[in-house]
């Protein structure tokens, strides 16, 4: 490193400081609960098991790690030294025994996975690189470690033949169908373990301004002066709280085929996480270790997720989400509140005593109650119902 700050490779560094590190640590500790058990339930999905052992002996695995061997730069103490330091960083400070090979190749779109079958590989696009400052892209790398970590690469390359593969067989009505059945199932537990990751990512970076940064940055590019952190949350916010019922059903039918949630939503839950009482645990040394993830169980996983899905609902503001929490709760007047959601949700109710003409419908209170004024009848199945998110 130069006087001037700055590194032979072009980088700007920041003064070294000394990082925590977590011998032993558990993937348990970073994984959105959701993660844990979509993955057990996408094991648990008709004819994925089949499927799996099947792609396991068909993808051509050797042919790719061949590919970025011979088409793309392999990081090293002779090449990007700069992301090689990093990437023993980040394997060091999570106790990732062995470093994963990592490439950088030639594309213009930001981007970086962790795939592969037997061993895990991360690839980085040049984009970026040029794109992150030091600080920022120890967050990447320590994101695409804990995806090693925790074993998506297997995963994710499976979600990507699979995708390729419908869009050959899409001629095939039910050969199709199947196909995106499970890659819809594996979108919908890809979303969650890229939260999963980004707290893997902040736990080695351990700077959580520069991981909503890169976020940011990958939203609206190096324009860095123009954009501001604080504001970029504040639109996850909106983006939460703002519209209807018709807003929360295009919010859910945006996200689908994608397998990231959106930037400013990856950053609001990721300040969420580093402001909490988990977090504060891992940084003082008390994690769940590696040792212990044999005697985990299916059904406490299960619950924690059915627990933070039921959390999210209760503090989200999305309109179909109050509304969902609402009916879990035992609200009453069904028709009312989705007929006032599609007219816009935000809207408060006309005044009590007041109908639409301004005549008088409740002016004692005593009246007699319409079928859909009455609360549901509770069936015990409230609690199954705030349980599920569609991300």
């Amino acid at each position: 490193m130069s006087d001037d700050g700055h590194g032979d490779n072009g980088h700007r560094n920041v003064p070294s400081r000394q990082r925590r590190r977590f011998p032993g640590i558990s993937s348990r500790a970073y994984e959105h609960p959701a993660d844990r058990s979509a993955l057990v339930a996408l094991r648990k999905l008709s004819g994925f098991d089949t499927v799996f052992k099947a792609l396991s002996g068909l993808l051509p695995e050797r042919s790719l790690r061949l590919l970025f061997l011979s088409d793309s730069v392999r990081v090293s103490d002779q090449q990007f030294s700069h992301l090689n330091v990093m990437l023993r960083d980040a394997c060091y400070i999570l106790d990732l025994e062995k470093v994963p090979p990592m490439y950088v190749t030639q594309d213009p779109q930001p981007n970086a996975m962790c795939i592969g079958l037997d061993e895990p590989i991360i690839v980085v696009t040049t984009g970026l690189v040029e794109l992150l400052d030091e600080e920022e892209m120890r967050a990447v790398v320590g994101h695409e470690t804990g995806h090693a970590l925790s074993g998506h690469a297997v995963y994710r390359t499976i979600l990507l033949f699979l995708t390729s593969l419908a869009v050959k067989v899409a001629w095939i009505p039910l050969g199709n169908l199947a196909i995106m059945t499970i890659v819809t199932a594996l979108r919908e537990w890809f979303r969650k373990s890229e939260l999963s990751a980004d707290r893997a990512g902040l736990l080695v970076g351990q700077d959580p301004r520069a991981s909503m940064r890169g976020l940011m940055k990958m939203a609206g590019g190096n324009h860095l002066h123009e954009m501001n952190v604080d504001a970029f949350l504040k639109q996850a916010e909106e983006f939460d709280a703002g519209g209807d019922l018709r807003d929360s059903v295009l919010k859910i039918l945006n996200v689908l085929p994608r397998t990231h949630p959106f930037a400013a939503v990856r950053a609001a839950e990721l300040k969420k996480w580093s402001e909490s009482r988990d977090y504060q645990r891992i940084m003082d040394g008390h994690y769940p270790r590696r040792s212990g993830d044999g005697d985990t169980s299916v059904g406490d996983s299960f619950r924690e997720s059915a627990a933070s899905y039921a959390d999210d609902m209760k503090s989200s503001k999305d309109p179909l989400m109050k509304l969902v929490t609402d009916l879990a709760g035992g609200a009453g007047n069904l028709g009312g509140r989705v007929r006032r959601g599609f007219q816009g949700f935000a809207s408060p109710p006309p005044p009590k005593g007041q109908g639409p003409e301004g005549q008088g419908t409740e002016s004692d209170g005593t009246a007699e109650q319409g079928p859909a004024d009455r609360p549901p009848t509770d069936t015990g199945t409230g609690t199954d119902t705030a349980a599920r998110d569609d991300d």
